[in-house]
């Protein structure tokens, strides 16, 4: 049953480096700013909560298409860890 779901679970995994996960935050943050400011004049310039409501939501899903997937962008500084060493008892 485990070798079925390695694929999956190596597409899945989604491994990102602290460079990322802060781009990613900021991608988020800023990205959500603006689809909330886009909305607001969508809202004013045509006098619908509606059409507010669905440019917010247009924009909060291209948000989460650009930030949740782990793209190769977020995991271009990979973490070098230290090697084991060996200590003696004495």
């Amino acid at each position: 049953m485990n070798s079925l779901l390695q694929p999956l679970q190596n597409v899945l995994e989604g491994t990102i480096d602290f460079e990322g996960q802060k781009t990613s935050e900021t991608i988020a943050k800023y990205g959500l700013i603006a689809s909330a400011f886009i909305a607001y004049f969508v809202a004013w310039s045509l006098g619908s909560v509606k059409y507010s409501m669905l440019t917010f939501g247009f924009g909060f899903l291209i948000v989460l298409l650009i930030t949740i997937p782990p793209w190769p962008i977020y995991n271009s500084h990979p973490i070098e860890w230290l090697s084991v060493r060996r200590v003696k008892k004495e």
